[in-house]
């Protein structure tokens, strides 16, 4: 997985890199520029498409005036707005550049510059280098660039953003934020999405161990980390190898969270569901047959390999939740009213296993821990459960947080907007209790399960968008192990 870095810490990794690859420091930002140039390529823009380049006096500017450089050589119509007035004192990288930069270029200062009603602003003012209050000019700035009528993509960071904490003050609103290498931590908090608009990740071939001198434990989870992740199973392999679950869902009124969490653990690969539900609405889930059901809450649970509770089961169900987890020592998966009946009576959580998964929204992460100023303050909170009681936590939203039992932060890069609709969290807690239940460490049940439910997101929300349900993104769960590679 890809560790994310702060703002103070890049700097040591450019060198690292340096070294390793035998590179200049120009070479490297040229590397760069026909990287964002490569990817600019793909996203359709027509020739005629007008390209307003504006640069700040670093790096980032540096950049700018390189990638503006290029486009022109490509055939696009190019102006460079300059962020610094004349005589600045510009990092040398970026005075190299603004040197190469074509004659044929018209470059004035932003405050001179008309700005056009339509076509691209490309934004490397002030990119990571940014940090405290804004000086009165560069708020300016940056209200003049939100002035800009057509898109606005920011490259790496959209300037006035800081790299690793919450925003204080204005930046610019990015239609897209083209990101280098790997995403800056603000980038991946809900507080700033306003600013970044869709994020895209840009490879500018940073490895591994460039990685392993530095102590951070936060990372990003790609789709080349999952495929290691998964389990195999051969030709052999029988209905009760791939898990039998339980699921402990479901009230009256709330069915439907039965039906998507049984359908997402087989679409996910359970060989056998099970699903404790009221006896009175055991028709409700006549659409899932190959569901296996029970009605008796004081059963033997040891014969399950996995079990999950809470979608739809309803708030009064505390005194059950508390019987099922006093009889089990294997890992469970909690969601929804598993997760409210445990904010109102606290004493549940001494009898949650170790390594069991807790998969809480936004409200009821709040609702457990009391309320939170902002994503990092939540942040800290979901570490310091993981690591007191051995568990782990899945914050749900866009980058999906993932707090693991060992101290490790994971943000996950799949999913797409048109999520953001009921029945989603009930889809997770079949799969994430499938995968457990198929014999995957909680650890690994985590990641593979948030990715997938994630890319299945994206894969039906191409063809639905809006109108994407929860249980159009079950039909695509398998089609998500063809993109990784998995049969």
């Amino acid at each position: 997985m890809q560790k994310i870095l702060s703002a103070s810490e890049i700097a040591n990794l450019d060198q690292i890199h340096l070294i390793r690859k035998g590179f200049a420091n120009h070479a490297f930002m040229e590397l760069v520029a026909q990287r964002f140039v490569d990817w600019f390529q793909t996203q359709g823009y027509s020739f005629e498409t007008k390209i307003l380049v504006c640069v700040g006096a670093g790096n980032n500017g540096g950049d700018g005036l390189a990638i503006a450089r290029i486009l022109f050589t490509l055939g696009y119509p190019i102006e460079v707005a300059t962020c610094f007035y004349p005589g600045a004192t510009l990092s040398p990288d970026c005075q190299q550049n603004l040197s190469l930069l074509p004659s044929q270029i018209h470059c004035r200062t932003l405050e001179n510059a008309i700005l056009p009603n339509e076509g691209i602003l490309i934004d490397a003012y002030l990119g990571i280098g940014c940090s405290g209050p804004l000086r009165e000019e560069a708020k300016q700035r940056i209200q003049t660039m939100n002035s800009f009528a057509g898109t606005i993509i920011a490259l790496d960071l959209p300037s006035g953003l800081p790299a690793d904490s919450i925003l204080f003050g204005g930046a610019v609103k990015a239609d897209l934020t083209v990101t280098l290498g790997f995403p800056k931590l603000s980038l991946l908090l809900p507080e700033h999405a306003e600013f970044i608009g869709e994020l895209v990740v840009l490879d500018i071939g940073f490895v591994a161990e460039e990685f392993h001198d530095f102590s951070g434990q936060t990372y990003f989870l790609e789709e080349r980390d999952v495929l290691p992740l998964h389990r195999k199973f051969h030709r052999f392999a029988h209905k009760g190898d791939l898990g039998k679950v339980l699921l402990v869902v479901g009230s009256k009124g709330k069915m439907g969270a039965a039906v998507l969490s049984a359908k997402a653990a087989f679409r996910t690969g359970s060989g056998l569901v099970t699903c404790l539900i009221p006896e009175e609405e055991r028709g409700s889930l006549s659409t899932v047959p190959e569901a296996m059901c029970v009605f008796d809450e004081n059963q033997d649970f040891s014969g399950y390999n996995a079990i999950g509770i809470g979608p739809g089961l309803g708030l009064e169900q505390g005194e059950t939740l508390k019987r099922i987890l006093s009889t089990i020592q294997k890992p469970v998966v909690l969601d929804a009213d598993a997760l409210n009946c445990l904010a109102q009576d606290p004493s549940i959580w001494k009898l949650i296993p170790k390594g069991s998964i807790l998969t809480p929204h936004l409200k009821e992460f709040d609702r457990l821990f009391g309320h939170s100023q902002d994503q990092l303050e939540r942040m800290a909170k979901a570490k310091a459960c993981c690591l007191k009681y051995a568990l782990n936590l899945v914050l749900k939203g866009a980058n999906t947080l993932c707090s693991l039992s060992d101290g490790r932060q994971v943000f996950n890069s799949s999913g797409s907007k048109y999520m953001a609709t009921a029945g989603m969290g009930d889809v997770l807690t079949g799969m994430l209790t499938s995968f457990l239940g198929q014999g995957y460490s909680p650890e690994n049940a985590v990641l593979c399960g948030v990715f997938h439910h994630g890319l299945a997101g994206e894969l039906a929300g191409k063809k639905y968008l809006r109108g994407l349900m929860a249980l159009d993104l079950i039909e695509a769960i398998p089609q998500t192990y063809l993109r990784i590679g998995l049969d």
